[in-house]
């Protein structure tokens, strides 16, 4: 074999190894820096000059389109307060009380950040829709079947995430997210 031919072979191996790592390291999800607070978790660096390249990527990706801190925070949730993984399946309560920040929304999504196909045409629960009791409680169900009240419906995904937009945050929880007082999301039964 001509040196040639082995300098060809070897910058196409290259090439390919090299762009199956970038396409598994982006496919990776958001995973790059994140905090944990319970069972959400969050970037400090989501929508900051600070963002990695990698971050930066991860989030065009998802379809995040992430503002600073300042201006929001994104916590997003896979399982449920017992560790479960969320499934389309069952039906969940989800309760909060108040949130430091100006306003909150909740949008349930299947995988790679796409909204939920559903004939309620609802995708989202906000800060606006509920109704907190004496004490600053709320709540709303997460369910493949219509629901009384404030509601989410999992259409029909098999695995979903909730995300929690955080408007206009307190510096408290810009500084430290995991230190945040977030909603429970808490298994009621599954079909």
């Amino acid at each position: 074999m001509k040196a040639w031919q082995r300098y060809a072979i070897g910058i196409a191996l290259g090439l390919v190894g090299g762009t199956a790592f970038a396409v598994h390291q982006v496919r990776g999800g958001l995973n790059d820096g994140l905090v944990s607070n319970g069972l959400w978790e969050t970037g400090k660096s989501f929508g900051t000059l600070d963002a990695s390249t990698l971050t930066r990527a991860k989030v065009a990706l998802s379809g995040l389109m992430a503002l600073p801190a300042k201006e929001a925070m994104y916590f997003t949730a896979t399982h449920d307060s017992d560790g479960r993984k969320l499934d389309g399946r069952c039906s969940y309560d989800v309760r909060g009380g108040t949130l430091d920040g100006r306003w909150w929304s909740v949008t349930l999504y299947e995988g790679e950040g796409w909204l939920v196909k559903n004939a309620a045409k609802r995708w989202s629960v906000a800060a606006s829709a509920v109704t907190p009791d004496a004490q600053g409680r709320w709540s709303f169900t997460v369910s493949p079947d219509a629901q009384d009240g404030n509601w989410l419906p999992t259409g029909s995904a098999k695995a979903f995430d909730l995300t929690l937009r955080l408007y206009h945050p307190s510096p408290e929880v810009i500084d430290n997210p995991e230190k945040a007082k977030l909603p429970v999301i808490e298994r009621k039964g599954c079909a």
